[in-house]
C-alpha cells in the first residue's frame, strides 16, 4: 500500500533549474476519509495522516475541525478525532509515546499511551501562526519547530519536563519562510517557502552543518516555494509548489533532480519516506500518493 497560502492558493510559477529526470512509479492513491491532507508520517508500515476537515481549504483556520488519521492499508480509521483541539494540523512526530502535532499558533501533544486521548497544548508567541513542521535531534533530544510567517524555528529539550506555556520554546535560529525541516546525522534542513506567495532568491533550501552552532547556507541556489522534506541519508527529497514540484538533491554531489509527476500535483505538501517509497500528501487535492522510488 501503500500544504501555506495567505489567501488565494499560490499560482504555480516556472523556475528554471538545472536537473535530471527521473521516473515517477505511482502505485497507489489514498483518499479514504481525507479532507486537506497535509502531512504524512511514516511509522513501521503504518501512516499517519493529517487533516484540516474543513469546507475550504484554510490553512490558518481555527474552527478546530482537524483531525488525525491512520492508515495500514487503503482504508483510513481515526486516530485522533476533531475534538476541537486541532484545526489545521500539519508536521507530526512520534518520540516516546506521544505524537506531537505542529497547528495553527500551537504544538499539541498526544500520548498515545493513556486510557484517553486528551492534548497538552503549548503555546506559541502572538503573531507566530504558521507553526508548520516538527524535526527530532536524536543526540540531544531537541524538538525543532518552524514557523513559516515569521521564519523563526524553536527548540524544546523534551529532556525538561514541559510546561503547557510558551516557556517551553527556546528561539533557535531564524530562516525566511522556514517550512519543512530535517535533522539527520547532525545537521538540519529546511525548506523555505514565502509567507506572502512571492518567491524570492532567499526561498531555497537551507542546511545548518553544526547544530549547535546554528549558521544557516543555502544547499541549492535552485529558488521555489519549498513545503515538503524526507531524507533517506543520502538524498534530500522534497516537494515545492513551483516546478520541479517534486525532486530531490544529492547530499553527496549537491546535484538536484526533478522526478516528473505521473499524475498532477496541485500542491505536494509534507512528506515521509520508508522502505524505498515516498509518500505524498497532494494538499488541495484532499489525498495522499504513493510513490516507489526508482532502484
Amino acid at each position: 500500500m501503500r500544504k501555506f497560502c495567505l489567501g488565494a492558493l499560490i499560482a504555480f510559477l516556472l523556475t528554471a533549474c538545472a536537473e535530471r529526470q527521473e521516473q515517477f512509479c505511482q502505485n497507489e492513491v489514498l483518499t479514504d476519509g481525507i479532507r486537506y491532507a497535509e502531512s504524512v508520517l511514516c511509522d513501521s508500515g503504518r501512516l499517519i495522516v493529517t487533516s484540516f476537515g474543513t469546507d475550504e481549504l484554510n490553512p490558518l483556520n481555527t474552527e478546530g475541525r482537524g483531525y488525525v488519521l491512520m492508515f495500514e492499508d487503503t482504508t483510513s480509521e481515526i486516530m485522533i478525532p476533531a475534538d476541537g483541539v486541532l484545526s489545521a494540523p500539519k508536521g507530526t512526530l512520534l518520540y516516546d509515546g506521544c505524537l506531537y502535532v505542529a497547528d495553527v499558533n500551537k504544538l499539541a501533544i498526544y500520548d498515545l499511551t493513556a486510557d484517553s486521548l486528551v492534548a497538552r497544548v503549548i503555546p506559541f508567541p502572538s503573531g507566530e501562526l504558521f507553526v508548520n513542521d516538527l524535526a527530532l535531534d536524536p543526540q540531544s533530544k531537541k524538538l525543532y519547530v518552524t514557523v513559516t510567517n515569521t521564519g523563526n524555528i524553536y527548540a524544546i529539550d523534551l529532556n525538561a519536563p514541559l510546561k503547557e506555556d510558551s516557556t517551553s520554546l527556546i528561539p533557535y535560529v531564524n530562516v525566511v519562510g522556514a517550512n519543512g525541516i530535517v535533522v539527520r546525522d547532525g545537521k538540519m534542513y529546511i525548506a523555505s517557502y514565502p509567507a506572502d506567495g512571492v518567491t524570492t532568491p532567499q526561498n531555497v533550501i537551507y542546511v545548518i552543518d553544526d547544530l549547535s552552532k546554528p549558521d544557516p547556507r543555502p544547499l541549492i541556489d535552485c529558488t521555489g516555494q519549498y513545503d515538503g522534506l524526507a531524507c533517506d541519508g543520502e538524498r534530500l527529497y522534497f516537494t515545492s509548489w513551483t516546478s520541479p514540484k517534486l525532486g530531490y538533491v544529492d547530499l553527496n554531489t549537491g546535484e538536484l533532480t526533478a522526478m516528473p509527476e505521473a499524475d498532477s500535483l496541485a500542491g505536494p505538501a509534507r512528506i515521509s519516506i520508508e522502505d524505498g517509497v515516498l509518500y505524498i500528501p497532494d494538499l488541495p487535492n484532499s489525498r495522499v500518493i504513493e510513490h516507489q522510488l526508482a532502484k
